[in-house]
């Protein structure tokens, strides 16, 4: 991302490509830290793929370092470019982490907790459709800069439908569980979660499997 807007910006020095990358909300969709910018281009430029052109200070504020692209440096973000158009990597999102455990958390819990993250998922979706209809995006940036926030949008909307569905289906009482669901210590759970009583441990798990 970062060699790819100094290949766009170029000759830029960090705080524009700092200050790009905030404009299209960049930190919600990769996991670029602004604060990391600066050593990335510095990095980058001890690979060869950037190279400084000059370094002015103006008054007392830090010096700037302006760069641009090398030749290696065109080439990487040639064949970066083509890796992430045509390939599919899944995302990671901590939530999923959550959730494989919903059994542990009390049902009036999980309930508010989906719907309150529904609350603020649509949140950042109005954020980002005011910021689809402002004239700062549709004056000064790219169009692709709008429809990669459509498509932040689309998948947001998704999850909220997701997040209310599953709210409803536990409010009113939905199994989390199969009925007769065995654990991995051999015990059957009712579809509420809670030990059958049907007195099979382990090993009486064991015994009927050899049976």
């Amino acid at each position: 991302m970062i060699l790819g807007l100094v290949r766009w910006m170029q000759p830029v020095h960090g705080y524009d490509v700092k200050r790009e990358l905030e404009s299209w909300q960049a930190d919600e969709w990769t996991t670029i830290a602004t604060g990391s910018i600066y050593h990335a281009l510095r990095k980058m430029a001890e690979d060869g793929l950037l190279e400084e052109v000059s370094t002015e200070q103006v008054g007392a504020r830090p010096a700037r370092t302006t760069y641009r692209c090398t030749a290696k440096g065109e080439q990487e973000f040639e064949e970066l470019l083509r890796r992430y158009w045509w390939n599919y990597e899944t995302p990671t999102d901590p939530f999923q982490a959550g959730f494989a455990f919903l059994p542990a958390l009390p049902a009036d819990e999980a309930v508010a907790a989906l719907r309150n993250r529904a609350r603020l998922l649509r949140l950042v979706v109005d954020t980002h459709r005011f910021a689809i209809a402002s004239d700062w995006v549709r004056k000064t940036k790219p169009n692709h800069v709008a429809w990669m926030f459509e498509l932040i949008i689309d998948r947001l909307e998704v999850e909220v439908a997701w997040c209310e569905r599953i709210a409803t289906r536990i409010e009113g009482g939905a199994p989390l569980y199969p009925e007769g669901f065995l654990t991995y210590s051999g015990e059957r759970l009712t579809a509420d979660g809670q030990p059958s009583g049907d007195g099979h441990g382990g090993d009486g798990q064991a015994q009927d499997d050899e049976k």
